[in-house]
């Protein structure tokens, strides 16, 4: 079977078998195909799209490439949340002890992010002493034990698919939804995941800009997962401005405490409701999402979702008086108020200059070597659709450095404010099942 042979039959439009597909992963992954014959597979790909076979035999070949996650010895459907990302996303921080502590059993593997601010670990890790370096024997009786516990990604987790994004990358070949799909599914089912939630994200600030592609790629990704026996669902949910108020690690880790006390942004409580009432339902803890959202609801209520989250931050080592004393965690030197130049309502507040702005002050990477200061971000007061009123404070800067003027303009730059009223878009804007 020739490499080249492949590749042509996929450029004229042909379908490749489980078998073909098997061997030209096996081979990219080992290294006797060269970057070159599977960047021209990666195009032809680009171009031709993929059959709903096609994609989810390139997803197990990709799960095979390396060691799967075995969570079977932890008792219950293990249900994973999966967010295509966006600015202020912070629901893993959430989820994880909210759907644990109505009894959804959460093993989540995360990593650390490259953007806007740091990734799931990034944030944890600005509570002292949590750690992610526990090994698959713990993770696992810390599941059975507590319900909840979260695991940084092994290195031989899917590496075919960390080769094949490092070529597209450098390709011009990241936008082909086939592949996104294939890349983001296969990590999540070499997780051990029995079940997959999927926040695909739409509009400004997220990886999908456009309603119709997020719709595609949402769809594709539940394909999969169920072609290959993970009952798999989607919630399309806006990114068109930040997902609740903070973009910062040290911050956002304050804005899940608030939020599981119950005093946290609509938004986000109205998300990780949306998605908790789902993963109870695959979990079989719930019959149906109403039922599954009077229990999560109840359960931030009377305090069992916060204690759940105190139990999971010392368990790993954190210190849980941060939970009753959040000004133990990571403190920056300045904050700066930004002021409102006018009157008016919030018409827009662009998401991804938002997060921009974020990493400037040092709250994200811009590559993999780049130091994140935890403590740095900014804490916005308006959403769109608010009334605004000249010299009212549009955001809070959070900086260890006082110069700040760039950082400023961008908010400038990212809210507009116009003088009639203004309707705010719908946070929830579909499902695929």
């Amino acid at each position: 079977m020739r490499t080249v042979d492949l590749i042509t039959k996929k450029r004229d439009g042909g379908e490749l078998t489980e078998t073909e597909i098997n061997e030209l992963i096996r081979g990219y992954t080992e290294g006797s195909i060269p970057d070159y014959q599977m960047s021209a597979m990666a195009m032809a790909i680009f171009f031709r799209g993929m059959t709903p076979q096609e994609r989810a035999d390139l997803t197990m070949a990709m799960v095979h490439s390396g060691e799967t996650i075995d969570l079977s010895e932890i008792s219950g459907i293990k249900v994973d949340k999966h967010s295509t990302g966006g600015v202020g996303d912070t629901t893993t921080l959430v989820l994880a002890p909210l759907v644990a502590s109505i009894g959804v059993p959460v093993a989540k593997m995360s990593g650390r992010g490259l953007g806007h601010t740091g990734g799931t670990i990034d944030k944890l890790e600005s509570i002292p002493g949590f750690h992610v370096e526990i090994d698959n024997r713990t993770f696992i009786e810390l599941v059975n034990r507590n319900g909840v516990a979260v695991i940084g990604q092994s290195d031989n987790l899917t590496p075919a698919d960390k080769k094949l994004y490092g070529l597209r990358d450098v390709t011009g070949t990241v936008n082909s939804i086939p592949l996104i799909a294939s890349s983001i599914m296969s990590k999540k089912i070499a997780s051990g995941a029995d079940a997959i939630v999927l926040d695909v994200k739409t509009g400004d600030g997220a990886f999908m800009k456009e309603m119709s592609e997020s719709e595609e790629l949402a769809a594709c990704m539940v394909d999969i997962g169920n072609r290959v026996g993970r009952r798999t669902i989607a919630v399309l949910s806006d990114m068109s401005q930040p997902l609740g108020n903070a973009i910062g690690n040290a911050l956002e880790v304050q804005e899940a405490i608030d939020t599981l006390r119950g005093i946290g942004p609509e938004d986000l409580t109205e998300l990780c409701l949306t998605l908790g009432s789902h993963m109870a339902v695959l979990s079989g803890v719930a019959s149906n999402e109403q039922e599954a959202r009077e229990l999560l609801a109840k359960s931030i209520s009377n305090g069992q979702a916060l204690e759940k989250f105190k139990t999971f931050i010392s368990e790993q080592g954190g210190d849980a008086s941060v939970v009753d004393r959040p000004e133990l965690l990571p403190q920056a030197k300045f904050k700066i108020e930004v002021p409102s130049k006018e009157a008016g309502f919030i018409a827009k507040i662009a998401a991804e200059n938002i997060g921009l702005a974020a990493m400037l002050l040092g709250a994200g990477r811009a590559t993999k070597e780049s130091k994140i200061d935890l403590a740095v971000g900014i804490v916005l007061h308006k959403k769109i659709g608010d009334r605004v009123e000249a010299g009212e404070s549009l955001a809070t800067i959070h900086a260890n450095n006082e110069s700040v003027e760039q950082v400023v303009a961008k908010i400038f730059e990212s809210v507009q404010v116009q003088a009639s009223p203004v309707t705010p878009p719908p946070l929830l804007v579909g499902e695929v099942k």
